[in-house]
């Protein structure tokens, strides 16, 4: 089994439709933290929605548009990353993530994406990630800067959550930025 080790006690490892049970209580639990702005904690409310998510992933992952893993803080479920959109024809792709209130504040996140961007780039060849959030998900943004992403705008007004018109801050690093920067040399 894969597993990638993020911090003591954290780990990064795949999510799939096996483990719906778990991550449907995890949708339960962080829903609160998160519902503001990931669409998904709306929608994943008991295990067959978690199900749903998870397998639709894993179709994404088959067809090589997408995937999703898991944080687990302590063997608990407490956050996530996705490569919400996988193009490797384009060499483009978007990364995003989630996590609990109370896992936050220890660089889970960064060191998860970081290990994504590099394997995107240096393994699969990827040109472009992209992160896209609302500005006023500040956390978001400041994660996307400490991976040396450039902010080069706002889509206003191109994303909708509960009959809300939202805008969407988007957020990107090259791969020779990226290699630059030392990424996709770590071992």
């Amino acid at each position: 089994m894969f597993a990638r080790t993020l911090a003591e006690g954290a780990e990064l490892r795949p999510l799939e439709p096996w483990q719906a049970a778990e991550f449907a209580e995890h949708a339960d639990r962080v829903r609160a933290d998160i519902d503001r702005y990931i669409p998904w904690a709306r929608t994943v409310v008991d295990e067959e929605t978690a199900r749903e998510l998870l397998q639709a992933y894993a179709h994404k992952q088959a067809r090589d548009e997408g995937r999703l893993y898991g944080i687990w803080v302590d063997g608990v479920l407490q956050g996530g990353t996705v490569f919400r959109t996988f193009d490797a024809a384009q060499g483009v792709c978007e990364a995003g993530v989630w996590l609990a209130a109370g896992a936050r504040g220890r660089g889970l996140i960064t060191e998860a994406v970081r290990i994504m961007i590099d394997w995107a780039i240096g393994t699969r060849g990827m040109h472009r990630v992209e992160w896209l959030c609302d500005p006023r998900n500040t956390a978001s943004a400041a994660v996307a800067g400490r991976l040396g992403m450039t902010c080069e705008g706002v889509l206003r007004q191109a994303f909708v959550l509960d009959g809300d018109r939202r805008d969407v801050q988007v957020w990107a690093v090259l791969a020779g930025e990226w290699r630059a920067s030392g990424g996709s040399e770590r071992p």
